[in-house]
């Protein structure tokens, strides 16, 4: 990750009124789509209704570009997440590779090849017990932060579901089918039938 990234919030305060405001905001947006629906004027014989395309599209596109955030800070928690394992990785190589290359100059220089064989692999498997401890608090720390976006992720789709389910039920019924016109008597003459 270069410098240049934006770095979401992790204070718990700040990042919860942030999603919520958001998460409000989202729904205001849908609430004021759906009340345009229901205001609108049905067109004569139909179902339909007369909306302005226009305004409804940019309440739309304003309700699509606040759910963003989220998401991008969720892809930014897995790309630190991998970057973190990586780098945990090859600091835990790095660890092993110098234990290893630390032990085998301690065989060469010792005179008591033993003695220092024992001591390197007890360094090796210091190192490799710390590269492990450090990949598995390095897991659970990605989990939790991955749990939370979850969660924020879960609340942010059901407030839409909601806002859908509500644009749904605002349906208009169809209108009765208007009664035929009253037929005539053959002896009155009216002079707009012809």
């Amino acid at each position: 990750m270069s410098s240049g990234d934006p770095i979401p919030s992790t204070e718990t305060g700040r990042s919860d009124s942030s999603t919520e405001a958001r998460r409000l905001a989202v729904e205001q947006l849908l609430t004021q789509a759906i009340r345009m629906v229901e205001r609108s004027r049905p067109m004569p014989f139909s179902t339909s209704v007369m909306i302005n395309g226009e305004e409804l599209l940019g309440i739309l596109q304003k309700a699509f570009a606040a759910l963003p955030e989220e998401l991008r800070a969720a892809r930014w928690m897995l790309k630190e997440r991998d970057d973190m394992r990586l780098r945990t990785q090859r600091e835990g190589e790095d660890i092993i590779a110098a234990a290893r290359a630390r032990a085998e100059q301690m065989v060469q220089r010792s005179e008591v090849v033993k003695a220092a064989e024992m001591r390197a692999r007890r360094t090796i498997d210091e190192a490799e017990e710390r590269a492990r401890r450090m990949k598995l608090e390095t897991e659970d720390w990605c989990d939790q932060r991955l749990a939370a976006f979850e969660a924020m992720l879960h609340k942010t789709a059901t407030a839409v579901s909601t806002g859908r389910q509500r644009l749904q039920d605002t349906r208009l019924p169809r209108p009765a089918p208007a009664p035929p016109p009253p037929e005539l008597d053959d002896d009155i003459f009216d002079q707009d039938v012809g």
